[in-house]
């Protein structure tokens, strides 16, 4: 892992020029694979100076040449599978479901992005003055900074710098200082494999203190493409604000899943357990309200819990293991504090609630209201909160009653009813008898209120990465007023 303990600029591996340090660390066992020198504001300018650089000539690079580098891209992933896997386990502290996952939906953008080039079209107007024609032709932005999170580390910087690329632009990538290489370095190294030009990727990896607003208000970026925390992404917008910066923010959610009372309630429990408890429930999409009609609460809290209590904990890198470590040990205080706190207002402990080093046990409580901690805030943790409603209206008032959202799920044996509760759900997106963590390429995926900005997959970010402009064309001597 040691020779991604670099940062790369223009093409070429270096040093980082700050002193401080970076150390990238083994979630579950704690050990350390390397310390490496942080960015510097000098790296950061010289990267992005290297992606303007670089633009120039990669804007007009032929449709067919953008799209075999992603294709290349997509080549050398298939045959580093295995490499990829085990860095997502060793450094993410993801279980071997959970990468394999995470490998399949990077993939997929790759392969989505490949199409994009004969995609991107302009268009052809009727004017309403003689002998005149509109036209709007789409261009790349430029060069875009994207700033990847540490729990899909791989596939959430990628959904970015792939579609990103192959429109055109060239990329700027700091990938979060828990995950540098499968959130950067990594991605870097396959794109030099695949022949990317110099400076169309460029990876800086820095600590937020040091170089995180320089990242956002350097003039040379037109977007800012961010996936993380709400409260951070809130900083950036103000930042970019500030400088007529446009971003793409995928933020927290708060994400309810609804078990309605005609619901299967066998396929419900089965889809809850894999929402909740995927990659220890550190997915900004994991359901975390369980919202059940009070009909149905008992038969479905009994079988819900004999499923989570049998889900294999430990080591992620062991065959079977579901629930892994969290991403930091400081993680398990903040959650046994939230649980806590909503115990003693009155939530009942039905399982779990303990952790072994940074492995927290998959915990459920009931008797759960909107307003106790594990329901009120995003816990990014294998924590199951689950709320009892009396009827369809107040089940949409509890799954609406939060300032997030991003995605959501709602069970019922009738289809359209199901249907139309979903579109009235205040999220960007809402799966039909399922769970709320998904993510297909080509479908558009983003979030309302404080969940973000913007919309990511197939066409939306390809929209986003690139800009029209409109050129009239008048061929005959038009008549004026005056």
């Amino acid at each position: 892992m040691e020779k991604y303990a670099k940062q790369f600029i223009n093409g070429s591996w270096v040093d980082g020029s700050s002193d401080k340090q970076l150390e990238n660390v083994n979630p579950y066992s704690q050990e350390s694979f390397f310390t490496m020198s942080s960015a510097s504001e000098e790296d950061l300018d010289k990267a992005y100076e290297g992606a303007k650089d670089a633009f120039a000539s990669w804007k007009d690079t032929p449709p067919s040449e953008k799209r075999n580098l992603l294709l290349k891209v997509a080549g050398v992933m298939q045959n580093r599978k295995e490499e990829i896997i085990d860095l997502l386990i060793r450094e993410a502290g993801s279980s071997e479901i959970k990468a394999n996952i995470e490998f399949g939906a990077a993939l997929g953008i790759v392969q989505e992005s490949a199409s994009f080039p004969y995609r991107s079209k302009g268009q052809i107007m009727d004017s309403d003055f003689p002998g005149k024609e509109n036209r709007v032709y789409r261009s790349p932005k430029g060069v875009i900074g994207v700033i990847g999170p540490w729990n899909f580390p791989f596939h959430l910087s990628m959904r970015s710098v792939a579609p990103a690329i192959v429109a055109g632009n060239t990329v700027v990538l700091k990938p979060a200082s828990d995950t540098i290489v499968t959130a950067g370095t990594l991605i870097a190294d396959i794109f030099k494999e695949a022949g990317a030009p110099d400076g169309v990727l460029n990876v800086v990896a820095g600590r937020g203190s040091e170089i995180g607003d320089a990242f956002v208000t350097h003039p040379v970026p037109k977007v800012i493409s961010f996936t993380g925390s709400t409260e951070v992404g809130s900083h950036i917008a103000s930042l970019a604000g500030e400088h007529i910066k446009e971003t793409a923010l995928e933020l927290g959610g708060n994400n309810p899943f609804v078990v309605l009372e005609d619901a299967d309630i066998d396929q419900a429990v089965e889809a809850a357990i894999f929402g909740k408890f995927l990659h220890q429930g550190q997915i900004c999409m994991s359901a975390n309200r369980v919202l059940v009609h009070e009909n149905i609460h008992e038969e479905f809290v009994d079988k819900f819990k004999k499923r989570a209590a049998n889900l294999k904990t430990g080591d992620p890198s062991e065959e079977g293991v579901i629930i892994g470590p969290l991403i930091k040990k400081e993680e398990v205080d903040r959650i046994k504090e939230d649980i806590n706190e909503s115990v003693k207002a009155g939530a009942k402990l039905e399982l779990g609630g303990e952790a072994e080093g940074s492995v927290f046990q998959p915990t459920i409580l009931t008797n759960v209201t909107q307003d106790m901690p594990t329901a009120a805030k995003e816990m990014f943790g294998p924590v199951a909160s689950i709320i009892t409603f009396k009827d369809e209206e107040e089940a949409l008032q509890l799954s609406n009653g939060t300032p997030y959202g991003l995605s959501g799920a709602v069970h019922s044996k009738d289809i359209h009813r199901a249907t139309e509760f979903a579109k009235k759900m205040e999220t960007g997106m809402v799966h039909v008898n399922d769970q709320p963590v998904n993510d297909e390429a080509h479908a558009s995926f983003g979030g309302e209120k404080h969940s973000g900005l913007g919309r990511f997959g197939g066409e939306w970010a390809l929209d986003k990465f690139t800009t029209v402009k409109w050129i009239s064309v008048q061929s005959e001597k038009r008549e004026y007023p005056f």
